[in-house]
């Protein structure tokens, strides 16, 4: 049976990563986060302290030798993002990366060295990838394009949980401005804007729990993986 490639695509906050991350175990695929793959680009650029307001050669010649890719150590529940040889997976879910990473991610010559990994990655099928563009521009004849969205107030919340899941506590103001904020630089962005694909499903999450969206997604697989197998 033919392995599918499933796009998922929405605003922050939305549980895209966590979603595709389980529809992916799932369905025995393999999940790509490339968001995560901006976030390490990001950090990079933070920690040598280059400047990234404008798309110069300069900013290009940096990024230019990077190397992004997922590791899933022994025992661990996900992938994890590992920049260069080194797991960046804490590092790259700051608020400061957070803060810096839509801004960075609009550059067109950053896009296409992204975009160029992520389709080597997923080009057998097989593949669960989530973002902003991934039905879009990444995969655009992806057999499943999925695009979710949900309440700006519950985006926040959740994403607030998120960081003091992981010991920051951010206020909730802060946290929906750093969301509205990324919301209006993706989708305003020249380069590979934020939008639904025209074939895309639209999956609301304001009043779903994770396992329902979850179990939402996989139905929809389950539907276009029979309907691939029918066609055949």
């Amino acid at each position: 049976m033919k392995e599918i490639t499933i796009a998922i695509d929405g605003y922050a906050g939305c549980g895209k990563s966590s979603t595709a991350q389980a529809v992916a175990a799932c369905l025995g695929y393999i999940y790509i986060d490339s968001g995560a793959m901006y976030r390490a680009v990001t950090l990079y650029l933070l920690r040598a302290g280059i400047d990234y307001a404008e798309e110069t050669p300069a900013l290009l010649s940096a990024v230019a030798g990077l190397e992004i890719d997922f590791v899933r150590p022994e025992g661990s529940a996900r992938p994890l993002t590992r920049l260069n040889g080194e797991i960046v997976e804490e590092a790259i879910r700051t608020p400061e990366v957070s803060a810096a990473v839509s801004p960075v991610a609009r550059h067109g010559g950053i896009r296409r060295k992204v975009v160029a990994q992520q389709q080597e990655m997923g080009r057998r099928g097989g593949v669960v990838m989530d973002g902003r563009d991934i039905g879009t521009v990444v995969f655009p004849e992806a057999e499943l394009k999925v695009f979710m969205q949900a309440d700006m107030a519950v985006r926040a919340e959740r994403r607030r949980a998120e960081l003091l899941g992981r010991g920051i506590d951010e206020p909730l103001e802060a946290v929906m401005h750093n969301l509205a904020e990324r919301d209006h630089i993706d989708s305003t962005r020249a380069v590979s804007p934020l939008r639904q694909a025209a074939d895309a499903v639209v999956v609301d999450t304001t009043h779903l729990s994770f396992d329902q969206q979850v179990e939402e997604v996989c139905k929809l697989a389950r539907r276009r993986i029979a309907a691939q197998a029918s066609a055949s």
